[in-house]
């Protein structure tokens, strides 16, 4: 099992492997290939980045039945995956800082299991999606609710920048289909279900997306929110934990 990181130290930014004691430098974002540069770093002195340099964002609502029935958004559960997208400038790494924005009166965490693409793909089946899985990680869906809920579409209430916290590393070899995925607030678990609990799950999610837009090597999927969410305020700590990967944690500012 390997963990990929993207770090940023004193001369730029950098892609490795996470090791017990150091972090082996390689040439590039693993998707394409690893090939070491013979490069190492200290955890010490470097700084996480995201894990992740995607062409696009694809998100999934509503993709856990406990949420659906708390969302005030549904009524029932949905017949298709409901996908929407965040684009990229939302990326932040672990200790990154969630902006609270100026508009928006209610801000939510939503822990997810993010999955990476790591080669191109279009009109698979769901038996295929394994293929062009590169590995997983950890997300947090950051949501403008009160905009969400305002806009006929969830462009402006998912979409500000620092809405995408994601890492801390992608995991290559990690199992998908019963992770334990929660969220804590401020140290009190606020999010606990499984991902075996999906409506949709990982493979049909890959496939569906697939057959509306090519997916390329780096491309990031957030598979849906288990139930339990709720406003974040200034000065709060958020902590995701996927079961397997580990833990992204953010503060609000």
């Amino acid at each position: 099992m390997g963990k990929y990181v993207r770090i940023e130290s004193d001369d730029g930014t950098h892609w490795g492997i996470l090791h017990e004691e150091n972090i082996a430098e390689i040439s590039g974002n693993p998707v394409f290939g690893v090939e070491p540069t013979g490069r190492n770093f200290l955890p010490s002195n470097i700084k996480f980045l995201a894990p992740v340099e995607p062409s696009k964002i694809v998100c999934v609502g509503l993709n856990y039945r406990e949420h659906v029935k708390e969302s005030q958004s549904a009524t029932k559960e949905p017949d298709e995956p409901v996908l929407f997208l965040k684009p990229p400038s939302a990326l932040i790494g672990p200790g990154g800082k969630i902006i609270y924005p100026d508009m928006a009166q209610r801000v939510d965490y939503e822990a997810e299991l993010g999955v990476v693409i790591g080669k191109e793909c279009r009109n698979i089946a769901p038996v295929e999606a394994d293929d062009y899985i590169f590995g997983l990680t950890c997300v947090n869906d950051v949501t403008a609710r009160d905009l969400q809920k305002k806009d006929v579409q969830w462009t402006r209430g998912k979409g500000f920048d620092t809405f995408c916290p994601v890492g801390p590393w992608i995991v290559d070899d990690a199992q998908y289909d019963d992770l334990l995925v929660e969220s804590y607030l401020n140290g009190e678990l606020k999010q606990s279900s499984r991902t075996s609990m999906m409506i949709f799950p990982m493979p049909v999610l890959i496939s569906f997306i697939s057959r509306v837009m090519t997916l390329l090597p780096g491309d990031l999927i957030s598979t849906g929110t288990p139930a339990g969410i709720s406003p974040m305020k200034i000065g709060d700590r958020i902590e995701i934990k996927v079961e397997g990967i580990g833990s992204l944690v953010n503060d609000i500012a």
